[in-house]
């Protein structure tokens, strides 16, 4: 077994490590969620907590990992009788992305299931994590559904596995780390706040400490082994006083100045539901016994407020996690109470890990380089020609709707999503099939009438079934699937003309955010002056997507053709990386082709490059005026799909907007 990294060499991350300490000191906490950009030491500091976690006694044998002195009554493996066990250390089981649900949870023998009436059950990774670290690097890509069962698990401390009626219960109790870097999507602000703690962190911007963290790297490289002798002291302090927090614990006293103090900020950042109360309260606790004292106090309550509020206040999906920490003063201080320690210095020296070289704060994350923050201009007036000569500034995004729903037709196999009609795990059950591998959902009547007519001739004697792996179907299902979504934005002077590309910009900013809550994939290509340009590839961060297009300039002449022959460049490479996930393809423009010889018919030509190989698409018609050409329509006709005006997207609008992309569309089905 490789030697990790000591947690106490880890450089700065207080507010990381700190999460973390107070997780191992109280699992009730909920866990914690590690947001941050890559290389700064998320997943090095969670495998260092590893080996701080004290040695878990366990009943010999039993592959749940149930406590001798007190085992699982349900245990699978069980009954056990109480006694003395055997020591092992904490485990640390890693989630990987593409994990199966029964790889998750276990999965049942059906075929002994239903011939022989018992639960032959084989534990997944929820179980091998009890009274462990549960560890989920990048779970913003892991499936929805899959984070939905682990939050759960993690919420009663148990696993259910069901399958056709026989069901398997056992404990699961684990510390939950997951870590994401936002750049790559965001977790649904549902599942956020499912997390207990959320922390950010960020690659510091000090020469010495950047100096420092290579140097200790490279010390651990060269040799772990000597490197962690040198931290064994401070690790082996570590490890007494999380041990020493944890029988603390119980004896902490949440006064009732504390506990207003949690519900009243609760209440003035105006977090949904209760579940913050109940966070920051455990939050608090573990401070307070983190510190060595038996009272909460008020530094306590505003430090479990910065890790357990700022994502909780993520209203919409394009909304950062974070908090007015003079708010939160203002707060604290209007509810404070007289049975609060002033001193904020008591016993146990406060709430911060001790580390070697003393706390370092990291700066909030930057943006990605060459981002500028959106300029907010005044909109174009009605002098400005159509032609758009020149580059003019970025204009605001108008107010977001909610969209109607545009779909890819036909039935898909593409991740899981909530946009186009897909075969997937989850869903209605539409048939069944012989499986193809392990059998993870079973079509009970179609293996009952596939075993049937072969009983007399298998000697079947009793009340049972004889049943046999050729008998097994799989249940076959329909669900939703998450497309591409790929956006080309005319940006070109005719769009700044009569202030309209805030109307476009904040058309786009709605079908993002139906791209974000449908779990699509998007990407952006903008077209003007000569050429067309990938401002974002497709990615799942559709807050990138949404910080380019407010930046976007406009201005220049109309190459409608470039645009659709980059896109048909980024659709070609994507169906190399990802051939199961289908594009739709959604055109933003009034179809006003200039630029070069003859380019409204170099447009149409690049149209049919996309209908001919099938791709879905919409064009989004920005043609204003009374005076209307009608070429948006006829682009749409060459895309072989639908156009529709800004005011038909809206959801409330009459136009029946599917109908029309559905039924318009030459893609087979």
């Amino acid at each position: 077994m490789s030697t990790p990294f000591p947690f106490t060499a880890i450089v700065g991350q207080d507010d990381l490590r700190l999460g973390l300490l107070l997780n191992a000191v109280s699992p009730a906490v909920g866990g914690v969620l590690v947001r941050g950009e890559k290389g700064t030491a998320k997943s090095t500091a969670v495998r260092a907590l590893a080996a701080l976690m004290p040695e878990v006694p366990v009943v010999s044998g039993c592959r749940f990992s149930c406590d001798p002195a007190s085992p699982d009554p349900a245990c699978p493996d069980g009954p056990h009788e109480a006694g003395t066990g055997v020591s092992r250390d904490a485990r640390m089981v890693e989630l990987p992305v593409g994990a199966s649900e029964d790889r998750l949870v276990g999965a049942l023998d059906i075929e002994r299931a239903l011939a022989e009436g018992v639960k032959a059950f084989e534990p997944g990774l929820l179980a091998d994590a009890h009274r462990g670290i549960l560890y989920v690097d990048e779970v913003n890509l892991l499936h929805d559904h899959l984070v939905d069962l682990l939050l759960d698990a993690a919420a009663m401390g148990a696993s259910y596995v069901e399958r056709e009626g026989v069901s398997v219960r056992h404990a699961a109790r684990f510390l939950l780390v997951g870590t994401m870097n936002p750049e790559e999507g965001e977790l649904r602000p549902q599942l956020l706040d499912r997390f207990g703690l959320t922390v950010e962190v960020a690659a510091s911007r000090e020469t010495d400490l950047r100096v420092e963290v290579v140097r200790r790297r490279l010390a651990y490289d060269d040799d772990p082994a000597a490197f962690a002798a040198q931290w064994a002291d401070e690790e082996g302090a570590l490890r007494a006083r999380i041990v020493a927090a944890r029988a603390l614990l119980p004896q902490v006293r949440l006064g009732d100045s504390a506990l207003r103090q949690i519900a009243a900020t609760c209440a003035a950042f105006e977090v949904d539901g209760m579940r913050a109360d109940i966070v920051m309260a455990r939050t608090a606790t573990a401070l307070a016994a983190w510190a060595g004292r038996t009272d909460v106090l008020a530094e306590d309550v505003r430090q479990a407020a910065l890790l357990a509020l700022p994502h909780r206040r993520r209203r919409n999906p394009f909304d950062a996690p974070g908090l007015d920490e003079n708010k939160l003063d203002d707060t604290l201080e209007q509810n404070s109470g007289e049975d609060d320690d002033p001193d904020p210095d008591g016993p146990g020296g406060g709430g911060r890990p001790p580390q070697g070289d003393g706390p370092d704060t990291p700066p909030q994350p930057e943006g990605e380089a060459g981002d500028t923050p959106a300029q907010t201009v005044p909109e174009q007036g009605q002098g400005q020609q159509s032609s758009g000569g020149g580059e003019q500034q970025p204009v605001r995004a108008a107010e977001p709707f909610r969209t109607k729903m545009l779909s890819v037709p036909g039935l898909g196999e593409g991740a899981a999503g909530r946009r186009s009609r897909a075969r997937t795990e989850h869903g209605r059950t539409t048939g069944a099939r012989r499986p193809r591998g392990a059998l993870t959902k079973l079509h009970l009547a179609a293996t009952v009438q596939a075993a049937a007519p072969h009983q007399r001739a298998r000697g079947r004697s009793g009340r049972g079934l004889v049943v046999r792996r050729d008998d097994l179907r799989q249940a076959t299902r329909e669900g939703r699937e998450g497309n591409l979504v790929l956006f080309v934005v005319d940006a070109s002077g005719s769009m700044a003309a009569r202030q309209r590309m805030s109307a476009v910009k904040g058309a786009v900013l709605s079908l993002l955010l139906d791209a974000y809550q449908r779990r699509d994939k998007v990407g952006l290509i903008t077209f003007r002056g000569k050429d067309a340009e990938v401002v974002l590839p497709p990615t799942s961060s559709v807050d990138a997507a949404a910080a380019r297009l407010e930046m976007l300039p406009t201005g220049g002449r109309t190459p409608v053709a470039a645009g659709l022959l980059k896109a048909h460049d980024v659709l070609r490479v994507e169906r190399l990386r990802d051939p199961s996930r289908r594009p739709l393809l959604v055109v933003v423009t009034d179809g006003r082709a200039t630029g070069g010889p003859e380019p409204v018919a170099l447009a149409s030509r690049a149209a049919r490059l996309h209908e001919v190989e099938g791709i879905a698409s919409v064009v989004v018609d920005c043609e204003s005026g009374p005076v209307r050409l009608g070429l948006a329509d006829a682009l749409a006709r060459d895309l072989g799909g639908a156009a529709v005006t800004l005011d038909d997207l809206r959801a409330d609008s009459i136009a029946g907007l599917v109908k029309d992309v559905q039924g318009t569309s030459r893609r087979a089905a």
